[in-house]
């Protein structure tokens, strides 16, 4: 069967769906209210589009005239302030029917201060309003299932009754999050109702050409402890019937529900689609009959709940309604604040000098160091959750870090996540969203972080500046980094510098024992998401134990370590190269008689220009040492501001030593020629000392 036929069958099926409409279980004062709902998100949309014809501020829109039957029935069924709502873009109606006034969507639209989605920070239609439990929505498709998900968790483990909505389209359903999310959800019966109101279309594509079933209901038959329904997303009543069914479900501790509403889509996919160029021009004509809210007009007055004067006095109304909501939003200022709120602004022990350590006790190596600071952190808060692969009881990760937690707290708080690491930080995404959740998660190596790169720098960095301070994501995400143990290309990867530079998200590399653990319990306490690198070669090393620092120990991120003082030349690195800078300044001691002034970094966001400044000042030269690439590094960024900033005070060209361009291979004479070793150095600091 040809696509074209696919989509006639299609058509068809959900055509006849709709003739025949169940008896009514909805008070005439339910169905009015969701039919003004639908109206007023039809009459915004309009007024939207002609906002956009008027250039008068808005740019783009995305809209969702054919889906607001399915949507103002959800609305009934969730309560607002006390469920939480994980939206997809063309969730405006469920909004409206929420509770987001038409001034408060006109503001998102227009980029007006006031916005409560994001202070217009984000694209209209990106939904979110703290108020009213709507978590900020981003671009991203699809990773708002695995943050319901995690959402979901949180509300099993408060057990309130509570429940997470998630929705999208059936074209979201592609991406492999929303699989995990279902597995997720299903595995630990997280009390979440996903909602996919299926138009038939992703942009242009049909699902005919994006589903191997005839609909994602069937694809996802498989999963156990997942309750499945669909509905008529064109009327009300079944769809009202199936939410609420999946909204009980869940509310009693049942489980998820994957609800399928089948719906239309009557406009483009946006305002700058034409959706003339892949839809028919019969398929076209026939969107009218399958409107919902003609649909609904029709069983209003069928069943005598309106006439078609008094419908017509509700479309009056509510079009002066929004007129008025459109003339008073473009009197607002336009929003100009882009700066503020990308990191938590107030006190916390990450931005705060912490108390002296206490060095108590004999030297402890590294990994032990961090078992305890988790130890500790755990007993002194118990919203700390520590999940990740491997890292539950018995085993305790694969290096050990999390041993004897699943067993002091229980498996609650110390558990086994799937093989998934998109997973593992949506999870913790949804979790942290509120109820003072600290998710603590671990990635097993650094090298395979990049499945759960969308979601940590596109959703957990941005939360609180694309909110505009309403939503955010403080938590930990532990990840064993680096080379010199011949691990081979898959398990010596350094990625420093692919996230060092993300605005919101502060990073961590101690590279001894005490800072370990005085770094990760201001992680532990901060309103940040942090990425702290553990240098694994340095877990058990003895050159980086040292005594405990005490429980009470925080380290101020941004402050750095001088680890060597030195009176002739700077050298800058953090992490396992710190050892390797060590020696080298014992040869250049030796050999030349000069005095290297070593500077452990600590953090990479923030990092410590004052300080290294400050010795330039004194030196005027300087080398940069770390394991990550010399393409691209850090230490570019260091040797920049370095050259902006104090060239007036170098005696020599700031120097940069790091890895080789290539990935880092097995064999140990191999590896050798690619990460930094301490004869490269001594040559750079030579070469530095000599110029």
């Amino acid at each position: 069967m040809s696509v074209t036929a696919k989509k006639k069958t299609a058509a068809k099926k959900d055509t006849m769906a709709t003739a025949t409409l169940p008896a009514t279980r909805l008070s005439k004062e339910l169905h009015l209210r969701c039919y003004r709902t639908m109206v007023l998100s039809r009459t915004l949309d309009e007024k939207c589009a002609l906002l956009l014809k008027q250039s008068k501020g808005g740019t783009f829109q995305i809209v969702g005239p054919g889906q607001e039957a399915a949507q103002a029935a959800a609305s009934l069924v969730f309560r607002a302030g006390v469920d939480w709502s994980y939206c997809h873009y063309r969730d405006q109606c469920y909004n409206i029917g929420l509770g987001v006034s038409p001034e408060e969507i006109l503001l998102s639209f227009l980029a007006r201060e006031g916005d409560p989605a994001s202070g217009g920070r984000q694209m209209p239609s990106h939904f979110g309003h703290a108020a009213l439990r709507i978590v900020s929505k981003s671009s991203c498709v699809g990773t708002q299932y695995l943050q319901a998900a995690g959402r979901g968790l949180a509300c099993k483990y408060e057990g309130k009754g509570e429940v997470a909505y998630c929705s999208s389209g059936e074209g979201t359903t592609s991406q492999g999050e929303f699989y995990e999310a279902l597995n997720f959800a299903a595995l630990h019966k997280c009390p979440t109702v996903f909602f996919v109101q299926d138009n038939e279309y992703a942009i242009s594509t049909h699902r005919s050409e994006e589903t191997a079933s005839a609909s994602i209901y069937d694809q996802v038959a498989g999963f156990r402890g997942l309750h499945r329904i669909r509905c008529n997303g064109l009327n009300i009543e079944q769809t009202y019937n199936a939410i609420k069914e999946a909204h009980e479900r869940a509310s009693r501790g049942d489980g998820p529900t994957l609800v399928v509403a089948d719906v239309v889509r009557l406009w483009a996919h946006s305002s700058s689609d034409n959706a003339a160029l892949y839809r028919s021009k019969e398929e076209i004509a026939n969107l009218d009959k399958r409107d919902p809210i003609k649909l609904e007009e029709a069983f209003l007055i069928e069943h005598d709940f309106a006439t078609r004067d008094e419908l017509d006095a509700i479309k009056a109304e509510i079009k002066q309604q929004v007129d008025r909501a459109g003339n008073w939003v473009e009197e607002q200022p336009f929003s100009k604040d882009a700066l503020s709120h990308v990191f938590f602004e107030g006190p916390q022990p990450i931005t705060s000098p912490g108390p002296a350590p206490k060095t108590e006790g004999e030297p402890q190596v590294m990994i032990d160091m961090i078992n305890r600071a988790m130890h500790e952190e755990m007993r002194r808060n118990d919203k700390i959750v520590v999940f990740g692969q491997d890292v539950a009881k018995g085993k305790g990760g694969v290096f050990t870090a999390t041993k004897g937690l699943t067993e002091k707290f229980g498996i609650e708080r110390c558990f086994n996540s799937p093989l998934a690491e998109a997973t593992i930080a949506g999870i913790a995404c949804g979790l942290a969203h509120g109820g003072g959740w600290k998710p603590l998660i671990e990635i097993q190596f650094g090298d395979y972080i990049f499945p759960a790169i969308q979601q940590i720098v596109n959703e957990i960095a941005t939360c609180r500046y694309r909110s505009n301070n309403a939503w955010a994501n403080p938590m930990v995400i532990r990840v064993p980094v680096g080379g010199y143990i011949q691990g081979g290309m898959y398990h010596s990867q350094s990625i420093d510098s692919l996230f060092a530079h993300r605005p919101g998200l502060r990073v961590a590399i101690p590279s001894r024992a005490d800072d370990a653990k005085g770094l990760l319990k201001a992680a532990l306490r901060s309103e940040d998401p942090v990425l702290f690198m553990e240098p694994k070669f340095l877990y058990r090393q003895a050159r980086a134990k040292a005594p405990d620092p005490g429980e009470d120990y925080t380290l101020e991120f941004g402050k750095l370590r001088v680890v060597l003082p030195g009176r002739d030349v700077t050298l800058v690195t953090w992490g396992n190269t710190v050892l390797k800078a060590i020696d080298a300044a014992k040869e250049i001691e030796k050999s030349l008689g000069a005095s290297v002034e070593i500077l452990d970094l600590r953090t990479l966001n923030p990092w410590d220009k004052d300080g290294i400044l400050e010795s330039v000042a004194k030196t005027n030269r300087c080398v940069v040492l770390h394991e990550d690439f010399l393409t691209g590094g850090f230490g570019a960024e260091i040797s920049a501001r370095i050259m902006e900033e104090a060239f007036e005070m170098l005696d020599a060209p700031v120097l940069r030593v790091a890895a080789k361009d290539v990935y880092c291979p097995y064999g140990a004479a191999l590896e050798e020629q690619v990460l930094p070793q301490t004869a490269w150095v001594v040559e750079a600091l030579t070469r530095t000392l000599q110029y």
